[in-house]
């Protein structure tokens, strides 16, 4: 079709239409794992590259705590992450960081505590805490040099 006596060439739209589509849900991120699977090694490995970085942006640090460590029992870690991220982008980050894909993320909002110094009152920023439960058998060495 042309449009003031222009004519878009067919290769253009045909580029369009082959793009692939990154997961978007829980669903495609956990489950699935026949075709499209054995398609992603291949490209993979120039995603990663590029996007490892980003993943340091996700994963602030890993919690480290009483609490976190006997959760540890249970294949379980705690991460404190982005305040703008979500569980499909953490697990996303753990698996590209640590090497391995988590089962189930669960997500924590926590409010930061109010303190005082003095006459002035102040609040403690808002964060985010993260728990990953890993596959039986697997685990992360993130308590190493504590």
């Amino acid at each position: 079709m042309s449009i003031f006596g222009k004519k878009q060439s067919n290769r253009v739209k045909q580029a369009a239409s082959d793009k692939i589509s990154e997961p978007v849900s829980m669903k495609d991120l956990y489950g699935g794992e026949g075709e499209k699977a054995a398609a992603a090694p291949s490209r993979s490995v120039k995603l990663a590259t590029r996007r490892y970085a980003d993943s340091y942006r996700v994963l602030v640090k890993p919690l480290v705590t009483e609490k976190a460590a006997k959760i540890g029992t249970q294949n379980k870690y705690a991460f404190v992450v982005a305040s703008a991220a979500n569980k499909i982008m953490v697990a996303r980050s753990i698996e590209q960081v640590y090497g391995v894909k988590p089962v189930k993320v669960n997500i924590i909002r926590l409010k930061g505590k109010i303190v005082s110094s003095q006459r002035l009152r102040g609040q403690r920023k808002d964060w985010k805490k993260a728990i990953i439960t890993l596959p039986a058998g697997k685990n992360i060495n993130i308590y190493e040099g504590v």
